[in-house]
């Protein structure tokens, strides 16, 4: 079966119940959870659960074509900035970056209500 390869990036309130989700889904395989502290709930659950985590995001990002979506639940736009420059450096035409408001979407769809952010509104720049 065919898998969508996934990284994540943001592993706390925000981050971790859409990595359940994700973790439990059959079609998913998770490549990666990157999170500066390792004491946030989600690199806590990911690390139990046999998937590669780091501290570093661009350890996600140097994935390459390896990862289908990173799904950046940071909120801060330098992450993305940084990913950009890095996908376009290396040629990588492949992986999308998901923005946090797609993520909040998506959890409020599962949850039938909408569920804010902890970062607040964020503009993609």
């Amino acid at each position: 079966m065919q898998k969508i390869r996934i990284g994540m990036i943001g592993a706390g309130e925000t981050g971790t119940p859409l990595l359940r989700q994700l973790l439990d889904a059959s079609f998913v395989e998770l490549v990666g959870v990157a999170d500066l502290s390792n004491d946030q709930p989600g690199m806590q659950l990911a690390h139990d659960r046999g998937v590669h985590t780091t501290n570093d995001f661009m350890d996600i990002g140097r994935m390459d074509a390896a990862v289908d979506i990173i799904i950046d639940a940071t909120g801060v736009a330098q992450v993305r900035d940084s990913l950009r420059r890095h996908f376009q450096a290396s040629g990588n035409h492949h992986t999308v970056i998901m923005h946090e408001t797609i993520l909040l979407l998506m959890m409020s769809l599962s949850q039938g209500q909408l569920v804010s952010g902890k970062h607040g509104a964020r503009d993609y720049d």
